[in-house]
């Protein structure tokens, strides 16, 4: 049986995809145990991402090769505009974390690697470095929210960033950016390779910055 070309860029970089989908904040994530200053900072570090983020889909958009895909991409760029930034606002509220604050607070070298990183795929205009990107920052969140069997936390903010992460519309999502991946990567696999590893990189990087650099409770307007 051919291995998909999604799954051999995966087990090129098995082991620290593995190290992310483990990771202890998703452990703590699911079981209710993560510390409100590790997830003020995480969310206000991958808050950053939304410009270069929807810049990214949007280049996805432009250099997609069918009107079918395009459509897709366009939907999806709308859903990250939407409820995902809609779960955002909610959080930070909960967490007391203000606008002024998010200004302030520094990026870790994680966002700042993925900012450059999201902006060099979409400047390629090269559908296949684009989908490497994105294959990676959807699938590896899906794989990691779909692995643990026991039941959602109670916390709000702790289940619907999961939520967003697992449910129908997002595993048919991840399908289709794999199966666009799979079917213009290998003309260009190099390229894709690059991108696709250092984007799993970044995820296992990123994970680390949010026990490295957590938001303190100092400057925050706690409201639990």
């Amino acid at each position: 049986m051919t291995t998909r070309f999604t799954e051999e860029l995966r087990n090129q970089n098995l082991r620290t995809w593995e190290a992310a989908v483990g990771h202890q904040f998703v452990k703590e994530l699911f079981d209710g145990s993560i510390d409100d200053t590790v997830m003020a900072g995480y969310l206000t570090q991958d808050y950053r991402f939304l410009d270069a983020f929807l810049a990214l889909i949007g280049a996805a958009v432009a250099s997609a090769d069918t009107l079918e895909a395009r459509l897709t991409l366009a939907r999806f760029a709308g859903e990250v505009a939407g409820d995902e930034n809609t779960y955002f606002q909610h959080s930070f509220d909960t967490l007391g974390v203000t606008e002024e604050l998010r200004r302030e607070t520094p990026n870790t070298a994680a966002t700042t690697g993925f900012q450059a990183l999201f902006r060099e795929a979409a400047d390629t205009r090269e559908y296949a470095a684009i989908l490497s990107v994105l294959v990676v920052a959807e699938w590896l969140y899906l794989d990691w929210a779909t692995r643990v069997s026991h039941p959602r936390p109670t916390d709000p903010v702790h289940a619907d960033w999961i939520t967003l992460h697992d449910y129908p519309g997002f595993h048919e999502l991840v399908a289709f950016l794999r199966a666009e991946l799979d079917r213009v990567g290998p003309q260009d696999r190099d390229t894709a390779g690059d991108f696709f590893g250092r984007a799993v990189d970044l995820e296992l990087a990123f994970f680390d910055a949010a026990y490295a650099h957590p938001l303190t409770e100092a400057g925050r307007e706690v409201v639990r």
